[in-house]
């Protein structure tokens, strides 16, 4: 996700915090699986740099292979986790009926991808500043289509505003952060990984601040 294992430990470190943080201000068990997103990339963040690591030769075979899995299961699982998150924090009925139609789609797509991880080899090798992941993967295309709609069209149909702005900017981030690791100019996705994290925090606390103080009486 990032161009440099460095960069990557550091990253997951601090958006690690972030989520200590998020999971603190989840004021109901609706929220858990937003809550837990932070701790997630976290742990992806850290894990791509034991693949860095050992694509370089300062980590065992067996170590750097199982990173690779990790890390391709944790990517290949956000479409199911994203519309599952802002279908549990979604108050209005009829947008959740929609958000219904995304996480199917996301449940539809994961599990199309776990299957390919499991059944066939995958492998990583550093190209430039970034590390490029392969699996053989039917459908491509189609799938990496379904991925973004999964992952993004969730929080374009939110009745939170401060939700439909970051689907807004999930959209231009995943464009440009996509042609930049392209092209091989660089990889920042570690950076794009923190700004949601922390967006992901701002919001729990925001839901927590705006609830009611409960109902004190003395007796």
């Amino acid at each position: 996700m990032c161009f440099s294992p460095e960069a990557d430990l550091t990253t997951g470190v601090i958006i690690g915090a972030v989520g200590i943080d998020a999971l603190r201000h989840a004021s109901r068990p609706q929220q858990l699986v937003l809550a837990s997103l932070p701790l997630l990339l976290a742990v992806h963040e850290m894990d791509e740099a034991l693949v860095w690591w050992g694509l370089r030769g300062q980590l065992p075979w067996a170590v750097t292979h199982a990173a690779i899995y990790i890390f391709l299961t944790v990517a290949f699982a956000l479409p199911f986790l994203v519309p599952l998150a802002t279908l549990g924090i979604e108050p209005v009925l009829q947008r959740r009926r929609i958000m219904a139609t995304f996480l199917l789609v996301g449940a539809i797509t994961t599990s199309a991808l776990l299957f390919a991880v499991v059944g066939s080899p995958v492998a990583a090798t550093i190209d430039g500043s970034h590390i490029a992941y392969t699996a053989q993967v039917s459908y491509g295309n189609l799938l990496v289509a379904l991925y973004l709609l999964a992952t993004c069209g969730s929080m374009l149909v939110a009745s939170s505003k401060l939700l439909v702005l970051f689907g807004l900017g999930n959209v231009a981030a995943v464009t440009g952060l996509g042609w930049l690791t392209f092209t091989g100019f660089t990889s920042l996705w570690c950076a794009w990984a923190a700004v949601t994290s922390i967006a992901i925090a701002v919001y729990l606390r925001r839901t927590q601040e705006s609830r009611p103080a409960p109902l004190r009486v003395a007796v």
